[in-house]
């Protein structure tokens, strides 16, 4: 079954510092993602990754094409929608990170792990339990639970990050490199974390540059070329070549 459809995508920013030069992010892209399924998004720098999944978040506003969420009860444009709508479906359905986390000033990191499951109606205390065995699984120390994310490194950040992302479970959730700053066991534990606690109920959308990565979590890989759709092909068929930046 089909949970995003995207037809025709495009994007383009004006860069008035260059007169007014408009830069192509992303070109005609077309695509579809079926429920519980890993998506990976890989290309070269500047090939338009991040654009696309901050366009299917709507945190830029595409230039035209649509971005269809097929709910439960009703099929939605994320790109033509209201704002209201995007608020409702981002706090209950479709969940987004970057690899830089947005901090909470003066929140220890279990609350903010916590926090989206008390926005869902969880306990507190539920939530917090929860959280902490995120954190445990992503090999945060203990020690730094309680303590604020704006003191740590940026692989505990993107640890915290991502506990935070993956905890209410989202019908969609979109990663935008979201191991980039782990060392290799840290990011085997994300990757097994992602398989385990989500379990195939979240389908997932992902930019990704570490092959191995890719490999290890994706059913099937996007590869965008210059802003446009180079092809989609199950990960077995991919020929590994992604850029490192």
């Amino acid at each position: 079954m089909t949970i995003l459809s995207i037809d025709g995508l495009s994007k383009t920013f004006d860069m008035h510092v260059l007169g007014d030069t408009q830069v192509v992010g992303l070109d005609d892209v077309s695509f579809d993602v079926q429920t519980g399924e890993f998506l990976a998004i890989v290309g070269e720098s500047g090939s338009g990754k991040s654009s696309l999944l901050k366009c299917l978040y709507r945190t830029y506003e595409p230039n035209s094409g649509r971005v269809v969420y097929h709910g439960p009860t009703r099929d939605v444009d994320l790109a033509s929608c209201p704002a209201r709508t995007v608020i409702g479906l981002r706090r209950d359905v479709i969940g987004y990170t970057s690899q830089f986390l947005d901090e909470i000033p003066r929140v220890p990191a279990v609350d903010v792990v916590a926090r989206p499951l008390v926005e869902q109606g969880h306990s507190r205390d539920d939530a917090r339990e929860t959280a902490r065995d995120l954190l445990t699984a992503l090999s945060v120390p203990r020690e730094l639970w309680e303590a604020y994310p704006a003191t740590f490194s940026g692989g505990e950040r993107q640890r915290v990050n991502l506990a935070q992302a993956i905890a209410p479970r989202p019908a969609v959730l979109l990663l935008d490199e979201p191991t980039s700053a782990l060392d290799p066991e840290t990011r085997r534990a994300a990757i097994d974390l992602l398989s385990t606690y989500l379990d195939g109920e979240t389908t997932v959308i992902g930019v990704f540059h570490d092959t191995n990565v890719v490999e290890a979590v994706a059913d099937r890989v996007v590869v965008l070329d210059d802003g446009r759709l180079d092809r989609v092909v199950p990960v077995d068929e991919y020929d590994g070549e992604v850029v490192v930046e």
